[in-house]
């Protein structure tokens, strides 16, 4: 059996490692509880969306070699903004569709006829701003910008986001979105950019945790009475 002194230097091991992990694995315990409580589609905001956006037909459209621009065609995607067409060239450059004229973004009004094409009707809008850049740990950070942020009169604080560049609508964010973007922080443990899986916090409590898990299995192996009863059978 392991002596008295080691014993008691495992169990010290043991208890000041489960209070200096317990926080953390409590975090990832309800983190973990609410994302597999949750709807995934509701944290995304798909009630607050129409489930089939009005989908506009043109025609008569201007053919590529009608624009005005010089610059030799990479890519290119038909957009709807306001009910007009526009050519959204090399992911860079707006472009009318029918006049040939280029555009330098959209305006506020604009951006609005955008979300309500997405939102649902009965939402009222309380303000719109323009963004220019976002922080880390802002909720529409690693998307396009500058951008328009649309706030809604609502009790989850809605929000929708559409970009200026091009027109295209972009994503909502409520509570419960922000709610799973705090606890997907403390679950990753990635307090930058929330989705690195490989951080050197993440590893270290994950080697600690394992070593906590052991010594336990190893306290209950020196302590416990059955063992001791079969160590000492196994010796007559």
């Amino acid at each position: 059996m392991v002596n008295r002194k080691t014993a008691k230097w495992i169990r010290k091991a043991h208890r000041y490692l489960g209070i200096f992990l317990g926080i953390q694995f409590l975090m990832w315990t309800i983190s973990g509880m609410y994302f597999s409580w949750t709807d995934i589609d509701e944290i995304h905001g798909d009630q607050f969306k129409k489930q089939e956006p009005k989908q506009m037909v043109f025609s008569d459209l201007l053919g590529t070699g009608q624009l005005n621009s010089m610059q030799p065609i990479q890519s290119l995607e038909l957009l709807e903004i306001a009910e007009e067409p526009y050519y959204w060239i090399n992911e860079a450059k707006l472009y009318n569709a029918k006049t040939g004229e280029g555009k330098e973004g959209i305006t506020k009004e604009e951006a609005q006829e955008v979300a309500q094409r997405y939102m649902l009707p009965e939402l009222k809008i309380a303000a719109i701003k323009r963004i220019e850049e976002v922080g880390n740990h802002h909720e529409y950070r690693g998307r396009p910008l500058p951008a328009y942020e649309i706030s809604y009169k609502t009790d989850e604080n809605l929000k929708a986001y559409v970009a200026i560049e091009n027109g295209a609508f972009q994503t909502v964010r409520h509570r419960d979105w922000r709610w799973f973007d705090f606890l997907w922080m403390t679950h990753t443990m990635d307090y930058d950019t929330r989705d690195n899986f490989n951080t050197i916090v993440l590893r270290a409590f994950s080697l600690l945790g394992l070593i906590t898990v052991l010594s336990g299995f190893l306290l209950w192996y020196i302590s416990s009475p059955s063992v001791r009863r079969m160590k000492s059978k196994s010796r007559r």
